[in-house]
């Protein structure tokens, strides 16, 4: 039981981070290739998914409607790995919402709004 107290607050601290974030990158960024914590808890919140499936998605649930607005563009793109249809569900939500964040791909960095990824998502991009 001490394990699975340990594995929901590493959840929750995971899903806090998302919560937060202010840029969007799914590698590392940078000449260095840096990881940034909210990266690390992407893929935290991912391999939950994977092992508590249940719990890991009312976090994800929680995350969509409560994240920045890059915690809830790394809540619909976690969707997208479980559940193609809650995904795009997600992505189509959002194609309306004009938050902005800074996104990151390799050494490039960029800015979106939710409302320009989500269209970019949903057409295949």
């Amino acid at each position: 039981m001490l394990g699975l107290g340990k594995k929901d607050r590493e959840l929750d601290a995971a899903v806090e981070e998302l919560a937060r974030a202010d840029t969007l990158a799914f590698g590392g960024v940078g000449i260095a290739a840096q990881i940034l914590p909210a990266t690390a808890a992407y893929r935290y919140v991912e391999r939950a998914l994977d092992e508590h499936p249940e719990a890991a998605r009312k976090k994800v649930d929680w995350l969509l409607k409560h994240g920045s607005p890059a915690g809830k563009a790394y809540a619909a793109a976690l969707l997208d790995t479980v559940d193609r249809a809650a995904g795009r569900a997600a992505w189509e939500r959002l194609r309306g919402d004009a938050g902005e964040f800074t996104t990151f791909s390799g050494c490039i960095m960029g800015h979106a709004t939710l409302r320009e990824y989500a269209t970019e998502r949903l057409a295949g991009a």
